[in-house]
């Protein structure tokens, strides 16, 4: 059986070509929005050829993959609790720092990504292939949540039947469009934004309601 060549340059430069593309896809789509950005313009943006950036997928896998690199770093299906940072902070002993440096990531992802949520969010209102990827990103996040909200309960801060309300509320509190509101709309500064969503993660089991409601 033939041995497969691989060749680290050649994988490298392929790495930094797509590193390129996406960044390039990313400023384009918050600029221009999804609909007007072109793979052409993709292509001269990033200094590359058209058939180069085709070679990538299609244009919603770019703009999935520009959300995911602005915000978790890199791209990937996998879980944030299996990005390094978060697996690190989620290990963190104690529950208090914990939260602490949680919502100071929180805070720096959703600095980044907020230009390219938007871009997303109308996206998927315009094209189907958009609209899939977004709903899929939006299965992944559901996901991440409820990880999150096993957290809580492994820690003791709320109870094991809390865990499923608890996922529900922590989409709207750990939320890019509650850090735009506030922080945006509101004009919170971002210190204002994290004193919040940190008393929220403290307070958690205090602010969900008695599962009869939900019954």
């Amino acid at each position: 059986m033939a041995r497969t060549y691989r060749s680290p340059r050649r994988e490298a430069e392929a790495a930094a070509t797509r590193a390129s593309i996406i960044a390039a896809a990313e400023k384009l789509f918050v600029r221009d929005g999804y609909a007007a950005t072109s793979l052409k313009a993709i292509a001269a943006e990033a200094g590359v050829s058209a058939p180069t950036v085709q070679l990538q997928g299609p244009k919603h896998t770019l703009l999935i993959a520009a959300f995911e690199v602005a915000f978790a770093g890199d791209e990937g299906s996998h879980s944030l609790a299996e990005r390094p940072v978060v697996a690190e902070i989620m290990a963190e002993p104690d529950d208090e720092r914990a939260i602490e440096r949680y919502v100071s990531f929180l805070d720096e992802a959703n600095q980044r990504a907020a230009g390219i949520v938007r871009a997303m969010a109308a996206a998927a209102d315009a094209d189907p292939g958009a609209r899939a990827a977004y709903q899929g990103l939006e299965t992944r996040r559901r996901r991440d949540l409820a990880i999150a909200a096993g957290w809580f309960v492994e820690r003791g801060r709320i109870a094991e039947e809390q865990r499923a309300v608890a996922a529900d509320i922590l989409g709207y509190i750990l939320s890019v469009d509650a850090y735009l509101h506030f922080t945006r709309g509101r004009e919170w500064t971002r210190e204002q934004w994290k004193q919040w969503t940190i008393h929220q993660l403290r307070h958690l089991e205090e602010g969900i309601p008695p599962l009869s409601a939900f019954s």
